[in-house]
């Protein structure tokens, strides 16, 4: 896989995982309505995508290195990742209850992490527990914070 391509669906599964998490958990947490957390995670998948995917586009223009085609490669792959990554998140949401749905979700999302750890520090020569407790602790993070916002957000309501 080129530099460019692996740059964009790195970026774009981590920020797919750990974006949707959090906007998940804390919806739930905040409404516990299941038509908030599947409009969120829809309009998580396109806006934040192509978001991501326009920051990446820029930040590489920005180092002055790349040629037009890995710029563009780039973008693209940031967006398809994040854009799949994120609409995985509705599956179980569409086919359980909402609690089971956000603790499937919270498994698929550790695992995708997780596994994607596992294989950069294989590539990279280096030890799988480090990078993969580093990436997992950094997605829990993000969930505890969220859920309590999402508390904190749904006492107003």
């Amino acid at each position: 896989m080129k530099d460019s391509m692996k740059k964009g669906f790195s970026f774009g599964l981590t920020s797919g995982v750990i974006t949707t998490l959090g906007m998940i958990v804390g919806l739930h947490s905040g409404t516990h309505s299941r038509n908030v957390v599947l409009g969120g995670i829809f309009l998580i998948a396109i806006a934040d995508a192509l978001s991501d995917a326009l920051g990446m586009h820029i930040s590489e223009e920005s180092e002055y290195k790349h040629t037009t085609k890995e710029i563009w490669t780039s973008t693209i792959s940031t967006f398809i990742a994040k854009l799949v990554v994120a609409l995985t998140f509705a599956i179980p949401v569409l086919f359980f209850g909402l609690s089971t749905a956000i603790i499937i979700s919270i498994i698929w999302g550790l695992s995708l992490i997780t596994i994607f750890s596992y294989h950069m520090a294989k590539m990279q020569k280096i030890k799988a527990w480090h990078a993969i407790a580093e990436h997992l602790i950094t997605a829990i993070v993000v969930i505890i914070i969220t859920h309590y916002i999402g508390d904190w957000v749904g006492s107003w309501i």
